[in-house]
């Protein structure tokens, strides 16, 4: 493959339009070959070694069960899914809807999820008959580079065009600008810069937010069941998924207890002296995250800060105090840094979880553990985000999983909360276009009755 950009579009268009209408069993043959080939243990195992070795970054074993389970979730969300040709008739209206595909996506890659995301989105990409070009992060590009050399291969396999599936070797800020610039579509997962990238190209987009995720824990909660859950959220893959809570809210009466139960699973408390220790190590400038601390372990992060810690520590905790930018504490932190915060009214938690979603984390997500119905309710109608997941490890579940219906996804949308145009997990229900044939049906005109009769037997006429 080469770096020319306008080369790989030329080579990328001329695929999709081999593919542009073939019928939906040779498009699933298509997808299932390259499906089968990305959850292979021997490839994960190879993409995830690579990454780690590139970046520095997360755990080899959580990369490898990333793999393995977005490509198989991606599989089972597709199963059965009618994506070309007549998908919907509605005969009493006269309506038939046409799925078609859009062309050629390009996709912008992260370093914290450099393989299972162009594998999940290119699943859904070769399901919906486009082809893509995937830029990855420069950090990760090797591993990213060669997740795409496997599904290559399975393609040419069963006969379709490589070329369906390419990835820049070597990116840069420019090729990547070029490519959303020439494609007819661009999906990227990124930061704010990114975004900003993404939109000035002007191409039609999904994009992502931040993720903040803030899990609220309330007196009917056992903290012997909630402590397991939120470890296994916040250090899997050392916390390099934006779904990971970034901190939980915890109900007063329970708060000594559930606290006890952190340290137990190796949460290790920060002292006054060594939170301002842990905030200087985290942000050097005061504003940017120091990227050796981002997915690396809580003792690495320790040493790093100067906090004697023991080994066998799994995340640093620190009380949250101001909301915003005097205290980055109350923002996302892509580390196994957990900020704890302490309420004893729930619709002020409520509205101090706005406050800090409004700093860091419009639309994405969050979590609350609880045995009472009503306080679900008020915090999913009150709260502007997309995805409220109950009693779950939220990083888990937040993208799908096999014991929750989140559609899987590596792409989270945030809604125009966050400026992005869904606040649906991306799949393939966002890469098509659609044609609505239209026929004649009986007319009907309705009457004022139909139209306003409840207003009209309350207020008449006048």
């Amino acid at each position: 493959m080469s770096d020319n950009v306008r080369e790989m579009y030329a080579r990328a268009r001329m695929a999709f339009e081999t593919v542009e209408f073939w019928p939906q069993e040779k498009v699933d043959e298509m997808v299932a070959a390259v499906g089968w080939v990305w959850q292979k243990d021997e490839m994960a195992r190879e993409v995830a070694k690579i990454a780690v070795e590139e970046s520095g970054m997360g755990v080899c074993e959580h990369k490898v069960a990333k793999q393995k389970k977005k490509t198989r979730g991606a599989m089972w969300d597709l199963r059965g899914v009618k994506t070309c040709g007549v998908v919907e008739e509605d005969k009493a209206r006269g309506l038939v809807k046409i799925a078609k595909p859009i062309g050629v996506i390009a996709n912008v890659t992260p370093c914290t999820n450099p393989t299972a995301t162009p594998s999940f989105l290119g699943l859904n990409a070769l399901k919906t008959r486009n082809a893509m070009i995937v830029s990855p992060h420069p950090r990760t590009k090797r591993c990213t580079f060669r997740t795409i050399e496997w599904a290559r291969g399975a393609l040419n396999k069963v006969g379709a065009p490589e070329d369906l599936l390419q990835c820049i070797e070597n990116p840069t800020h420019e090729n990547t600008a070029e490519l959303m610039a020439c494609c007819d579509f661009a999906i990227a997962t990124g930061g704010d810069a990114l975004i900003k990238v993404v939109y000035r190209a002007g191409k039609p987009a999904h994009t992502v937010g931040a993720g903040n995720v803030c899990a609220i824990i309330d007196r009917t909660a056992d903290p012997k069941e909630v402590a397991p859950k939120i470890f296994e959220s916040k250090t899997f893959d050392n916390a390099t998924s934006c779904s990971s809570e970034n901190s939980v809210a915890i109900e007063e009466s329970i708060f000594d207890e559930m606290i006890e139960a952190l340290k137990a699973e190796g949460g290790y408390l920060c002292s006054t002296e060594e939170r301002e220790k842990l905030r200087r190590a985290l942000w050097p400038d005061g504003k940017r995250i120091n990227r050796e601390i981002v997915a690396a372990s809580a003792v690495s992060i320790a040493e790093q800060a100067g906090i004697p810690v023991p080994e066998n520590t799994k995340i640093l905790m620190v009380f949250g105090e101001k909301i915003g930018r005097e205290d980055r504490f109350s923002g996302e932190k892509l580390s196994v840094v957990l900020t704890i915060w302490k309420w004893n009214d729930f619709s002020e938690m409520v509205d101090r979880l706005a406050r800090i979603l409004e700093f860091s984390g419009k639309g994405h997500s969050c979590a609350i553990h609880t045995k009472n119905e009503e306080q679900i309710r008020e915090l999913s109608m009150r709260t502007r985000v997309g995805r409220v997941n109950v009693n779950m490890p939220n990083c888990m579940v937040n993208s799908g999983s096999w014991y929750n219906g989140q559609p899987f996804t590596t792409t989270i949308g945030c809604g125009t909360w966050a400026g992005n145009i869904t606040s649906d997990n991306i799949n393939w229900r966002h890469m098509l276009n659609y044609t609505w044939v239209s026929k004649p049906v009986a007319e009907y005109v309705p009457t004022d009755e139909d139209l306003f009769g409840d207003y009209l037997k309350k207020w008449g006429r006048d």
